[in-house]
């Protein structure tokens, strides 16, 4: 297809009814199809309690990493990660990110003690606009490049979720967080129609 002299690029988006967990595998093999399609190596997934991550080791032989929520996010001292998930995904070879979240955690201790919202925030809500999912995705994209397991040079496909699992899939560029309006959305594989 063209428009203008200019090849267009045509691909399915799929939008699910609901969020949640029970779109998961879907979501995996839809991002999985992807990868293959564009050769696409970096894959990056939000994983709470690692159940996610486990699910995830479809894409095998893949650069794939698994992000965790900072420890200490629910309440002080305590990883939501199950350990029995985390030997699971290591054994199997795949990174896992435990780091501060880019898009709320200053801002966010800020907001607790002044209540008052902060720029993190609220370019956490725009991207809200799209879906929880589409927010996560570009924040641990972020994350994840600032650690140095993606670079900025390749594109990768970011599975985040809605509350629990996966139900979104997108293609980007990625930026460092101090960079963050130089990541790029490319393409949304799949995310629920809300």
């Amino acid at each position: 297809m063209e428009l203008l002299g200019i090849a267009n690029i045509v691909c399915k988006t799929i939008y699910f009814e609901k969020p949640g967990p029970k779109n998961t595998e879907e979501t995996l093999n839809l991002a999985k199809k992807r990868a293959e399609e564009l050769d696409i190596q970096n894959i990056v997934v939000a994983s709470t309690t690692g159940e996610t991550g486990v699910k995830a080791e479809v894409f095998k032989g893949y650069n794939l990493i698994v992000v965790s929520h900072v420890t200490g996010f629910r309440k002080p001292n305590f990883q939501e990660f199950l350990p029995k998930n985390r030997n699971i995904i290591e054994r199997n070879g795949t990174k896992i990110l435990t780091t501060t979240h880019a898009l709320g955690t200053l801002g966010r201790a800020i907001n607790k003690k002044f209540g008052t919202i902060q720029l993190d925030e609220i370019i956490a809500n725009i991207l809200r606009l799209f879906g929880q999912g589409v927010k996560v995705a570009c924040e641990i994209a972020c994350m994840t490049t600032d650690a140095g397991l993606i670079r900025t040079d390749e594109e990768a496909i970011v599975i985040g979720g809605s509350g629990g699992g996966a139900d979104t899939a997108v293609v980007l560029k990625p930026s460092n967080t101090h960079a963050f309006f130089d990541l790029r959305i490319k393409e949304i594989a799949c995310k629920p129609r809300l």
